[in-house]
């Protein structure tokens, strides 16, 4: 699994680091029922804390991406409760889009752009 953390972004590098995972699953380099490095190994691999692989499992356990299990370590196991999911989206969605309409962006140029950013994930 390869994960690259820009140690110069304003983003935290436990975010960088859901966000790699998430990015993973969406593309299909990573599947349901794949397992994680374990928090050490990961740790090791990027130069990064434990503590910070740590924090970015139990972000995504909490959002329903993986589980954690003490004999098989992080497992991919996207939760489908799709109802919940859709309303965190509309909660995020709701703020990008109103900095995009102070910026006069349009209707049209985001779903051009939601249409090339979901192209990515097929």
């Amino acid at each position: 699994m390869i994960i690259k953390i820009d140690f110069n972004s304003d983003e935290a590098i436990y975010m960088q680091l859901c966000n790699q995972i998430i990015l993973g699953i969406a593309t299909s380099r990573l599947h349901e029922g794949d397992s994680l490095p374990s928090v050490r190994q990961l740790a090791d691999e990027i130069g990064i804390n434990m503590h910070t692989v740590n924090k970015a499992y139990t972000v995504l356990k909490q959002e329903g991406i993986i589980q954690l299990d003490r004999r098989r370590g992080a497992i991919i196991a996207i939760d489908m409760d799709k109802l919940r999911t859709l309303e965190d989206m509309k909660r995020q969605l709701t703020v990008v889009l109103a900095k995009g309409r102070c910026k006069s962006i349009t209707k049209e140029e985001i779903y051009a752009l939601v249409d090339e950013i979901f192209e990515e994930y097929q």
